[in-house]
């Protein structure tokens, strides 16, 4: 009887686990923004823009680190969003903060579909070469229907409403941050739940082994684009973020350059964590904006020593690291 009683409460035990972790987790989420947001009163642009490349670094996690889906052309999506939400306010005047939002997810879900549906018909190294076929086509269309993205002078006359009618978007960026911050803890607990749903983990066995996977009758192709969808909706939530918060969607929006960087964080923090994918972005940024800062002529050449360091002395990122050598602690206490 006591057995059974055991094996009953161990589940309960480590869901109750998983729920303390998410709150600690958030926990940390908040009080990093609330020292972010006192320790940098007049930047709160540079933390706005954290979080719509943390939303950007987050979806990309979901297709590479869970699902082993190798992309350089994640900001493919990202763009979609941003496009998406601001066509929506300068073309049809519709300014919801809201409804520009929904716009960006279902834009960067549409552009997930789509990409997903072409990437996934190579493996390895043709993947690569399919992202970075498709982010350029995207770029591509983007710069020559500049009727209603504006080509490369961007698109500009974008005019979100105040939240909720109340919370007008100001010049010092607060209501930007905080609608961000808001977003971010939303996505972050979706997540958190997805990737321990059945879905997440059939998406993590698919990465692992996928012929097992076909064996047992589930649809690995499937189950990626789906998966591909929904990472494609993150990211366009982070490009709607983007472009109602900066009121301007440049081209830059969907370069080369933001997917590979937005690779690099998520490589930096650590991949198939969430927790990683936000340190790696937060990491990564913060580095950029001050080593760029104090030396402007050769801060790119610092950022690849820290890259290079990192892929040597810590290959799990140093979130995944530090993960792992603290449960080596533990289990040695123990």
């Amino acid at each position: 009887m006591a057995l059974v009683m055991n094996d009953e409460n161990g589940p309960l035990q480590h869901r109750r686990g998983f729920i303390s972790r998410d709150l600690i987790g958030i926990a940390v989420i908040i009080a990093i923004a609330a020292i972010g947001y006192f320790a940098f009163p007049d930047n709160l642009a540079l933390l706005t823009r954290m979080i719509t490349i943390a939303l950007l670094v987050l979806s990309l996690d979901l297709v590479t680190g869970y699902c082993g889906v190798a992309t350089l052309g994640h900001a493919a999506l990202f763009g979609s969003g941003a496009y998406a939400a601001g066509i929506l306010s300068a073309h049809y005047g519709i300014n919801d903060p809201l409804l520009m939002m929904l716009a960006g997810v279902a834009g960067g879900a549409v552009a997930g579909l789509l990409c997903g549906a072409i990437i996934l018909r190579a493996h390895a190294l043709p993947q690569l070469v399919l992202s970075i076929a498709l982010i350029n086509l995207f770029h591509e269309f983007a710069n020559k229907a500049s009727s209603w993205t504006g080509g490369s002078d961007g698109l500009s006359g974008i005019a979100p409403d105040p939240v909720f009618g109340l919370f007008e978007f100001d010049l010092y960026g607060h209501t930007a941050f905080f609608f961000g911050m808001a977003l971010l803890l939303i996505v972050f607990v979706l997540l958190r739940v997805l990737v321990r749903s059945p879905f997440g983990m059939l998406c993590r066995a698919i990465k692992q082994d996928p012929l097992r996977i076909r064996a047992m009758g589930a649809s690995p192709k499937a189950a990626l684009i789906r998966m591909y969808a929904i990472s494609g909706a993150i990211a366009g939530v982070g490009g709607a973020l983007n472009a109602i918060s900066t009121q301007v969607v440049g081209l830059d929006s969907l370069s080369f350059t933001q997917s590979a960087e937005a690779l690099v964080m998520l490589v930096l923090g650590g991949t198939g964590s969430l927790f990683g994918a936000l340190s790696g972005t937060v990491i990564f940024m913060l580095f950029e904006d001050y080593v760029s800062a104090a030396n402007p002529f050769h801060w790119l050449t610092m950022v690849g020593a820290l890259l290079i360091a990192v892929v040597l002395f810590a290959p799990k990122g140093l979130y995944g690291t530090a993960a792992t050598f603290i449960g080596r602690r533990r289990e040695q206490r123990s």
